[in-house]
């Protein structure tokens, strides 16, 4: 699928100024030059100019181009199955995760997308498990990102 540069310009536009619109409101923080709103405002400044940018090469070399270009994978049904499984994953983390935490919604996902990529299923369960672990290990300890625990919370570490 190929989308015209002015449609994705606009959407970037789009998501740069939802942006710039939420960190405006960002608190000050006392004693700080720089508040919290400082980078991701100017990424999203960055991100707006470039989105601009595309749109007006869009419109220079895609006047002819339809707004959506169907790609040839999407007359392939392992490859149309394997983006309605991808999709359905992202949904069901979504709306799992914090019952049921990071490391089991995760191994459930990586699961799933190993037997639809049709890996070995002696290593699927093993191979899910160790990636999440490292992931949650990152995240968890070195980035300190609290990921959900859910029914996992009393055996947190």
């Amino acid at each position: 699928m190929k989308f015209n540069d002015v449609v994705s310009g606009g959407v970037l536009l789009a998501l740069s100024l939802l942006i710039l619109l939420t960190v405006k409101d960002y608190p000050d923080i006392p004693g700080q030059n720089i508040g919290p709103g400082a980078f991701p405002g100017l990424l999203a400044a960055l991100l707006a100019l470039c989105a601009v940018l595309l749109m007006v090469k869009g419109l220079r070399t895609q006047r002819h181009m339809p707004w959506l270009v169907w790609g040839e994978w999407m007359k392939s049904r392992f490859h149309l199955r394997n983006f309605c499984i991808t999709v359905g994953c992202l949904v069901f983390y979504i709306t799992a995760s914090d019952f049921l935490g990071f490391l089991i919604s995760s191994t459930v996902v990586l699961s799933t997308m190993f037997i639809a990529l049709r890996v070995r299923l002696s290593w699927v369960l093993p191979m899910s498990l160790i990636v999440t672990l490292v992931v949650h290990t990152i995240f968890y300890k070195a980035l300190r990102v609290p990921l959900p625990w859910g029914v996992l919370m009393p055996f947190q570490w």
